[in-house]
């Protein structure tokens, strides 16, 4: 008969902590929203560090103390790993939204064969490095690199380069025109239904600040311009990181 006992007295004594442990979460959530009362919270967890949760806003992830007293935005390194936990758990989010934008609304410049790598560039029509790195589409893809071409006109909606982002989607066909406004062509003027403002909202739920923005499969964003050697360099480096690679 004593057994029962010493398992309520267990259960009695933890509860105690559980009740605490929801507590803190719930204080340190509080802080949080009380920071972005605009905004809604994505993701809240136990963070790397002990004591600290941390919460995922959009593009941004806060730490945030057990007793809400303390807000933090910045970068988490794991010294030991030499590795970046905050754009780690960023590209987690990331990833998630650019899986499940559509092929059928990128414009797509891939290799003869299977490609060994993919990525996903938000570009500006007019934006100086994405000229550059339009022009380098060739060796990308000799190189085994596909590259999803997504709009961002950094300007925003009803300027001169949405309109041609517009324009160039609405093109019969999408990749010439595509290359040839990357080569300082005016393209045709078009108007048809298109996905350019959708995906200039997807950049910035992303953390797009700047153009070209470039993100690896695994979500992390890895550059903004980059040479053929830089680029493969990255992807390399992401592949060696993957778990069981």
């Amino acid at each position: 008969m004593k057994l029962p006992l010493i398992a309520a007295l267990a259960l009695f004594a933890v509860s105690p902590l559980l009740q605490a442990a929801d507590s803190g979460e719930a204080v340190a959530r509080a802080a949080v929203q009380k920071l972005i009362t605009s905004n809604k919270i994505d993701a809240f967890e136990k963070s790397p560090v002990p004591g600290y949760y941390q919460a995922v806003v959009g593009s941004q992830l806060l730490y945030v103390s057990e007793d809400g007293r303390y807000v933090l935005q910045g970068t988490l390194y794991d010294a030991d790993a030499k590795l970046d936990l905050t754009a780690k758990r960023l590209a987690r989010v990331n990833i998630a939204k650019l899986d499940a934008y559509p092929a059928s609304k990128r414009i797509t410049f891939a290799p003869s064969s299977k490609p060994k790598y993919k990525v996903t560039v938000f570009t500006d029509i007019d934006c100086g490095y994405c000229r550059k790195m339009h022009s380098h589409i060739e060796e990308y893809n000799s190189r085994g690199i596909q590259v999803d071409y997504l709009f961002f006109p950094r300007s925003g909606p009803g300027t001169p380069s949405f309109t041609k982002a517009v324009s160039v989607w609405c093109a019969k066909d999408q990749k010439q025109a595509f290359t040839a406004a990357k080569a300082g062509a005016n393209p045709e003027p078009k108007q048809c239904d298109n996905p350019v403002a959708e995906e200039f909202q997807l950049g910035i739920s992303v953390g797009v600040d700047g153009t070209p923005s470039v993100f690896a499969a695994d979500g992390s964003k890895i550059g903004g311009y980059l040479t053929p050697d830089q680029l493969q360099a990255q992807l390399e480096r992401v592949a060696a990181e993957k778990p069981g690679a």
